[in-house]
C-alpha cells in the first residue's frame, strides 16, 4: 500500500488539485483570476479551496486593490482576497546524488530553501552511498523535528539521480556517472527512514521546479539543458513534464554529435558529452596542451588567456552543443531554453560558438527560441528532487497518495 504523507491534503477532485496547484506556483491570486485561468466557476474554486483554509494550507488576506491593477481588481472600490500558499504548513527533504557527494536540504511547500547540508563520499558504490543518504536524511529528519524551526511537518524525501532512472518504480535502472545498475533505491529509503520517498532524475528534477517554481510558469514550453561533468536535457511541452514511455527522454548529451572515435561513459561512441562535457573538455586540454597536471580551472585560465589548444577544446565543445540544442528545438520547438548547471561558469568561452551552430542548423523560425542562460548550485539540483515531493503531493501520485 502506498505510504501516505504525515499531513494529508484535503483535495477530493481534480478541480481542487488544480485551483491549488495555481495558487502554489502563480500566487498571490484573487479567485477570479483562477476561475478565468481554468476555467472553472468563481463558485467552484471557492468551494475547492474552503477545506483548504480551513485545513491551513491556503490563507486570503484582503488587500486594497491599486488603480491600474488590471484583473486583479474585482470592482472600483472593492478589496481583493488573494489566495496564499501557507508555506510553513509542510516540509520536504530533497537529495542530489554525486559521485563525489551529496547535497541535502529541506524546503518549505514553495521549494524555498530552509537549510543545507553537505556530505562528501569516498567513493560511489552503493554500499557507501545509500548509508550516507539514510544518515542525512535523518539528519535533515532531526532538524525538522526541532520545534524551534517552525517547520510543519514531513510529507516526502525526493532523491535526484543522473542517468536511466525508472520514477515510477523508484529504480535507478542505469547511471553511468556513479556505476550503478538496476538499483531499487526508493525501496530500499523507503524501509530505512519510514518516509515516502521519490527517485527521479536530476535534471527531469531540476525542470519541474523550474515549471512549478521557475521560467516555467508563465512558459508554454521549455527546455533545461544542463552543462557539466554531463550533460542533461528537460523538457516541458503539452502542460507537462516529459517523462518518456520508458523513462528516459531529453538525452541531449547521448545525441551522436560527436567524432565516433569518441567513446563516452555510457559505452557508446560519439556522444555529445564525449566533447561537451566539463570532463571532456578538461581531457582534450590536458591531451593538447601536455599538461596532464591541469584542472579544469587551469584550463580555464589557459583558454581565458588565449592559450590556442584550450580554446580548440572549449570551440569544439560549443559547437556541438549548438548542433544539438538546435536538433533538439528543431524535434520538440519549445519557446525557451534554459542553460545550466555547473559548466555555466564556463559559457562565455563557448557562447559565441554556441549560438552561431545553433543558428546554421535551427530549422526556420525554430531559431526564434531564446537561449537563457541560469546559474545553479548543487543546492538547487536538491531543491528539485524537493519539488518532485511537492508536486506528487499536490497531484496525489504515489509513493504521496492520499
Amino acid at each position: 500500500m502506498p505510504l501516505r504523507p504525515n499531513r494529508p491534503l484535503p483535495l477530493a477532485t481534480p478541480a481542487g488539485v488544480e485551483v491549488l496547484t495555481r495558487i502554489l506556483t502563480q500566487g498571490p491570486i484573487p479567485r477570479v483570476q483562477i476561475a478565468r485561468r481554468t476555467g472553472l466557476s468563481q463558485a467552484a474554486v471557492t468551494k475547492a479551496v474552503a477545506p483548504l483554509i480551513e485545513a491551513g494550507f491556503v490563507t486570503d488576506e484582503p488587500v486594497a486593490p491599486t488603480e491600474g491593477s488590471g484583473e486583479s481588481q474585482l470592482g472600483i472600490g472593492r478589496p481583493v482576497s488573494p489566495l496564499t500558499v501557507l508555506a510553513d504548513s509542510v516540509s520536504v527533504i530533497g537529495v542530489k546524488v554525486t559521485p563525489t557527494g551529496l547535497i541535502g536540504v529541506t524546503t518549505d511547500l514553495t521549494a524555498g530553501i530552509r537549510t543545507v547540508r553537505h556530505s562528501p563520499l569516498r567513493d560511489s558504490s552503493t554500499e557507501t552511498v545509500i548509508p550516507r543518504i539514510v544518515e542525512l536524511a535523518r539528519e535533515l529528519m532531526d532538524f525538522l523535528d526541532d520545534q524551534a524551526n517552525g517547520a510543519g511537518p514531513l510529507i516526502g524525501i525526493g532523491v535526484a539521480v543522473s542517468g536511466d532512472v525508472d520514477a515510477a518504480h523508484g529504480v535507478v535502472r542505469d547511471s553511468p556517472f556513479m556505476g550503478w545498475r538496476e538499483v531499487p533505491l526508493a525501496a530500499t529509503l523507503t524501509e530505512e527512514l519510514g518516509a515516502p520517498v521519490v527517485v527521479t532524475n536530476d535534471v527531469r528534477a531540476l525542470t519541474v521546479a523550474e515549471h512549478w517554481f521557475g521560467v516555467g510558469v508563465d512558459a508554454d514550453s521549455f527546455a533545461v539543458v544542463t552543462i557539466g561533468s554531463g550533460v542533461g536535457c528537460g523538457l516541458y511541452l503539452n502542460g507537462e513534464v516529459v517523462s518518456g514511455a520508458y523513462g528516459v527522454s531529453g538525452e541531449l548529451g547521448h545525441l551522436p554529435l560527436a567524432p565516433g572515435e569518441l567513446i563516452c561513459t555510457c559505452g557508446r561512441r560519439g556522444c555529445v558529452e564525449t566533447v561537451a562535457s566539463s570532463d571532456a573538455i578538461l581531457a582534450r586540454t590536458r591531451e593538447t596542451t601536455g599538461r596532464p597536471e591541469l584542472d579544469l580551472a587551469g584550463a580555464i585560465e589557459l583558454a581565458h588567456a588565449g592559450d590556442e589548444h584550450a580554446r580548440e577544446a572549449f570551440d569544439q565543445a560549443g559547437e556541438v552543443i549548438g548542433s544539438a540544442l538546435a536538433a533538439m528545438v528543431n524535434l520538440v520547438g519549445p519557446e525557451l531554453v534554459v542553460i545550466a548547471g555547473e559548466g555555466v561558469a564556463d559559457y562565455d568561452l563557448y557562447e559565441q560558438r554556441m549560438r552561431r551552430a545553433f543558428s546554421a542548423h535551427a530549422f526556420g523560425a525554430a531559431g526564434d527560441c531564446r537561449l537563457m542562460l541560469r546559474s545553479h548550485t548543487f543546492d538547487d539540483w536538491a531543491r528539485g528532487a524537493a519539488a518532485t515531493v511537492i508536486r506528487s503531493y499536490v497531484r496525489g501520485e504515489p509513493p504521496l497518495q492520499r
